[in-house]
């Protein structure tokens, strides 16, 4: 049976700062791959479109489906709707020609729905419930919560992704570098590692995508993934998922990088999560321990929430910049587009498209920012679209009230 798989965000994935403002849930990544990318490969179909807050209509990256509307969703075929923030693994249920709600630890994560079926109205996507008379269908993974699930649960999932997607390309030896342990460590096409390299598989498999590559000096600990077209510049890396085309180097530890990010010189960055298009400037560091061990409180809009866990870091939005020598306390959200500079630790909630030094923020003007960010992706051959655009000018104007607040460092 052939589907059509639409991925939803719901009212919990529309409140995950920083990343909500820019882009759907499914196209974040978790493990060795995005949401919308696991879902695919669990149900065996291409994901055909985003059901997200319309302000996102327009958002184009390559190799994404677009932000669509549920009225224009055609009633024709069989169509699978399911929550973008559930990570689904093992086998999936068999589905019939009946209309079936999906389950997980006993909450609805979606619908399967056969042709003739209308598509549930808007509403029902914001807090999904059981379709009245429908089957029930129980489906296997994790749902994510919050967007520090993302960061305390992504070694767990790598340790279960790598050895399922990537088989069959295990290495044994590099010549000039040191395999510490016997797990696996999967090599893509191309990859070219540099000796004086170290991989410590003892705690979980390592992937190095295709064109990947490794730099002399670089210490890197599994279960850690590297996409492609990405470079490890040196450094102690550790429970890591970097995305395509990213230059990393320095201390990271337990930490995903979206891609086409730039962390090219020393600094730490720890328990993390960063958006597309981010460059750290030499030495930024940030805080994911606080002195006390108490639990770490992530900033918002809505003020500090606490997590309920001693190690958290910050959580960095597409396009985000920091000058050299930044410091960014425990648990900080920076909003998309931002620009820190200066030196001095910025409040814990910086407001999307901001711009300054420590607590003296202003707003980042809309067309100095489009001019940086055409510039940084045409530094790696890619172009701003007409689409995105209009994307990041709402979420720009949208967001123009939240910074007007008085932060509280």
């Amino acid at each position: 049976m052939s589907y059509s798989l639409f991925l939803f965000d719901d009212d919990v994935t529309r409140s995950w700062d920083p990343f909500a403002l820019t882009r759907p849930a499914g196209e974040l990544l978790f493990g060795a791959l995005l949401l919308r990318e696991r879902s695919e490969k669990y149900w065996g179909s291409t994901c055909e479109g985003h059901l997200a807050q319309e302000s996102l209509a327009g958002f184009s990256e390559p190799g994404s489906p677009p932000v669509v509307d549920p009225g224009g969703i055609s009633q024709n075929g069989y169509r699978i709707f399911q929550s973008s923030r559930v990570a689904l693994s093992g086998p999936a249920p068999a589905l019939s020609q009946e209309v079936t709600s999906l389950y997980l630890d006993g909450r609805v994560v979606g619908w399967a729905l056969p042709p003739g079926t209308h598509t549930p109205p808007r509403n029902a996507f914001r807090r999904p419930e059981t379709i009245p008379g429908s089957r029930r269908a129980e489906v296997q993974g994790r749902i994510l919560d919050a967007p520090w699930d993302l960061m305390t649960q992504n070694g767990d999932q790598l340790r279960e992704d790598i050895p399922r997607f990537f088989p069959g390309y295990a290495a044994v030896e590099i010549p000039g570098c040191y395999i510490l342990g016997n797990g696996l460590l999967s090599l893509g096409r191309g990859v070219m590692v540099e000796p004086g390299s170290l991989f410590d598989v003892s705690g979980g498999p390592i992937r190095l995508s295709d064109r990947v590559v490794v730099r002399s000096h670089t210490r890197l600990a599994g279960p850690a993934y590297v996409g492609p077209d990405s470079t490890l510049l040196g450094g102690s890396l550790s429970e890591v998922s970097i995305g395509s085309v990213c230059k990393v180097r320095g201390e990271v530890e337990s930490t995903i990088i979206l891609g086409y990010t730039n962390k090219g010189h020393d600094g730490f960055l720890g328990h993390a999560y960063l958006g597309r298009w981010v460059n750290l400037g030499a030495f930024t560091t940030n805080s994911d321990l606080k002195n006390n061990y108490g639990h770490v409180r992530v900033g918002g809009v809505q003020g500090p929430r606490d997590t309920g866990l001693m190690k958290v870091g910050c959580f960095l939005g597409d396009h985000v910049k920091t000058g050299i020598g930044t410091l960014l306390n425990t648990g900080t959200v920076v909003g998309a587009g931002s620009n820190l500079f200066g030196g001095r630790m910025p409040p814990t909630y910086v407001p999307p498209f901001s711009w300054g030094s420590g607590v003296d923020l202003t707003e980042f003007r809309l067309d100095r920012f489009l001019e940086v960010a055409t510039c940084a992706m045409g530094r790696r051959g890619m172009e701003l679209g007409e689409g995105m655009e209009t994307v990041l000018r709402r979420a720009w104007e949208a967001s123009r009230p939240l910074r007007s607040i008085e932060n509280d460092s």
